[in-house]
């Protein structure tokens, strides 16, 4: 089997799990390559190959960091579809699967076929007017908003050439289920499971108090119209991917053509780690000796 590495070597421990790939891979007579971005971090004799050839070379790529690493991992894989397994070595690890404190086994897991794919749906977007610019796919969400300037800018919403409503705020997130976890949900806007296809739209500190998200069907074409009177407006992919948009532009957003697919174990429950890490649905804890407020038992731990 072929393997492909992407690691964040600003992650603790990165040199010594990248490490433990590459000797597990040669100790079970399978292929390892890296891209080369990261060459430079790693020793031993492993061919480093362009980013974008990784896909070409790989049947499975693993990714070790955070969720940052795995969505820089999935913009380098592009459309090919090919399986990333996520190594978490960051804090909270939404989109990376596994810790390694278990890599061993669990990479003979993945060889022996002991695993589910999951599919995750990925955002398309299309400069409709203004400035020309080739945008990356995005995974987690595509962001519109007033830049480095203290002050609002006016979007217009259009779906299917619907008008839907117009905003003035600070910006706009659209999100993929993947990304309802992310900046969509510090805008208020909904959990989503992320094997779900649905786009999420969320005004940004609307001046509005009726403004609220709205979820439409994957098929949906989204056109935002912008209007920034003082000149600036910026366009974000995933958080990562950052240009100047045109004070005066249109985009349209999409459901891609194409998908990320993800290893999964069923014993990791995507419910889990939003309890286990955000704490959802867990009830306060109250000490019932210093309050006199009423304490429902709880079995949260």
């Amino acid at each position: 089997m072929r393997f492909g590495l992407y690691a964040n070597f600003e992650r603790p421990d990165a040199s010594e799990a990248v490490n433990f790939v590459i000797n597990w891979c040669k100790k079970n007579g399978h292929e390892a390559f890296f891209c080369d971005k990261i060459a430079s971090r790693i020793t031993g004799d492993i061919e480093s190959i362009p980013c974008e050839d990784l896909a070409g070379n790989a049947d499975i790529v693993i990714s070790l960091g955070g969720d940052g690493t795995i969505l820089a991992t999935a913009r380098t894989l592009g459309k090919s579809e090919i399986p990333i397994l996520g190594i978490n070595l960051g804090s909270l690890g939404f989109l990376t699967q596994l810790t390694p404190d278990n890599l061993e086994n669990d990479l003979n897991r993945v060889v022996s076929g002991s695993f589910q794919i999951e599919k995750r749906m990925v955002l398309s977007s299309q400069v409709i007017t203004g400035d020309d610019m080739i945008l990356p796919y995005a995974l987690n969400d595509v962001v519109i908003d007033k830049g480095s300037v203290s002050r609002v800018i006016n979007l217009s919403l259009y779906a299917d050439d619907e008008y839907i409503s117009s905003y003035t705020a600070d910006g706009m997130v659209i999100a993929t289920p993947t990304g309802s976890t992310a900046y969509s949900l510090a805008t208020g806007g909904p959990i989503l499971k992320p094997n779900m296809d649905a786009l999420i739209v969320s005004p940004i500190s609307p001046f509005s108090l009726t403004s609220r998200p709205l979820v439409f069907p994957a098929e949906t074409i989204l056109e935002v119209r912008i209007r920034s009177e003082h000149g600036s407006a910026l366009l974000t992919i995933d958080g990562q991917v950052a240009t100047k948009f045109s004070p005066q532009g249109t985009i349209q957003v999409s459901k891609a053509a194409h998908c990320v697919r993800f290893i999964r174990f069923p014993e990791n429950s995507f419910f889990d780690i939003l309890r286990r890490k955000l704490h959802w649905g867990k009830l306060p804890v109250v000490d019932y000796k210093k309050s006199d407020t009423l304490i429902i038992p709880s079995d949260n731990k």
